[in-house]
């Protein structure tokens, strides 16, 4: 969070909104227990050591949660870098109440950050796509928090994405990204790290 910034100013639509559980970490630093590699066509390797998880090289290449993980009033954080290609290489899948969306960072040739779909919109086409720069081999902070209305997005606590979806519809773009359901990460074209993925709860 930004030094001097309360959550309620973060969330000025939810003055109420608080944390009911602390983080709960999503990975163990050392094995890919509570995850299973999604079966993509063309994917890379999948790997866990050394405190990240590496998503290889690949057509797309990616990861599935195998536990139950809240619908909706969660945050989830986790840091991301591209270690080679030029496409996206931090796509998390998640849960948006009974449906479920991505958010993309770097795709499109390395660039577009946005929500895949809005509408029926993807991540380079619809309101919340902005283009971005994104260094080989730095590591990036993201922060993403669902509320039964709203998504909003962090990227090294800049603020990226805050869009009201009360009236939108929510869906995934990919045919195949749904291997990465409830609960995902994946990689386009694209050798990624992951590390320091947590959730917790948000009370409203």
């Amino acid at each position: 969070m930004r030094k001097g910034v309360s959550r309620r100013a973060l969330f000025p639509a939810l003055a109420s909104a608080a944390i009911a559980q602390e983080w709960t970490p999503l990975f163990d630093g050392k094995t890919l227990n509570g995850w299973k590699e999604a079966p993509f066509d063309g994917r890379g390797k999948v790997s866990a050591a050394g405190g990240e998880i590496r998503l290889g090289k690949g057509r797309m290449t990616g990861i599935a949660w195998t536990r139950e993980f809240p619908k909706s009033g969660y945050e989830i954080r986790f840091e991301a870098a591209r270690l080679s290609g030029k496409d996206f290489f931090a796509g998390i899948t998640f849960p948006v109440n009974d449906t479920h969306c991505s958010w993309i960072n770097g795709g499109w040739d390395g660039t577009v950050v946005g929500l895949s779909n809005l509408d029926g919109n993807d991540a380079s086409e619809n309101d919340t796509s902005i283009n971005r720069d994104f260094e080989t081999g730095r590591w990036y902070a993201f922060r993403l928090a669902v509320l039964p209305a709203r998504i909003r997005c962090w990227i090294d606590d800049a603020d990226v994405i805050d869009v009201d979806i009360s009236k939108r519809a929510v869906s995934i773009r990919f045919d195949d990204i749904d291997l990465c359901l409830p609960l995902g990460f994946a990689s386009y074209a694209t050798e990624a790290g992951l590390r320091g993925i947590a959730y917790r709860r948000i009370a409203i």
